[in-house]
Order: C-alpha cells, then structure tokens, then sequence
C-alpha cells in the first residue's frame, strides 16, 4: 500500500504509476511489486494455508460426509466489531464449512 506524499492519503495504482485519489498527485512505481487484492464472494471460503495437521480438532459431524471430528479455526471477516466465524474441515475428507453465530 501506498500513501501520498502530499496528503497521506492512499494512492491507487494505474500502470506504473501510483496515483493520489484524493488530491492527484503522481509517482512512479518503478520495479517494486504490486499486489492486488480482490473482494471475495460471499460464496468463497477463506482457506489456511501450511499444515492443518497442527490446528486443534473438536467433535462436530461434518456435512459431507457424517465424521465426526474436524479441524477447526476463526476468522475475522468483518468489522472489528463484529464476532469472529468459526471455519470447519473434516479430518477425513476435507471439506471446509463455517458456523455462524
């Protein structure tokens, strides 16, 4: 993320250019790397990445196919303010699921 040098504002980047939205100013990107981050569909899962064999299990019947142990995490998804969902994969089969408060 970039910030403005004029404004502090957060400057969005168009080319190789970073761009000010809120007073125009302009400033070459250069070589450094761009990440883009895109807003998730609201069917999409939040996946974890590396081993899930070191997250805690619990007793939950998974909805594929009715085992009943899981990995199980949270995830702040929204507003701070908001509570935490907790994100589910089966041990046997894998599949991925939340609860909701």
């Amino acid at each position: 993320m970039e910030f403005c040098d004029r404004c502090k504002s957060i400057m969005i980047y168009q080319g190789d250019k970073a761009i000010c939205r809120k007073c125009g100013f302009e400033k070459e990107v250069g070589d450094e790397e761009i990440v883009t981050v895109t807003k998730k569909s609201k069917e999409e899962i939040p996946i974890i990445e590396g081993d899930v064999k070191t997250l805690p299990t619990t007793q939950v019947s998974c909805p594929a196919c009715g085992n009943k142990e899981a990995f199980w995490w949270l995830r702040q998804l929204r507003a701070a303010d908001e509570s935490e969902v907790r994100f589910f994969r089966c041990t046997k089969c894998g599949k991925t699921w939340r609860e909701y408060d």
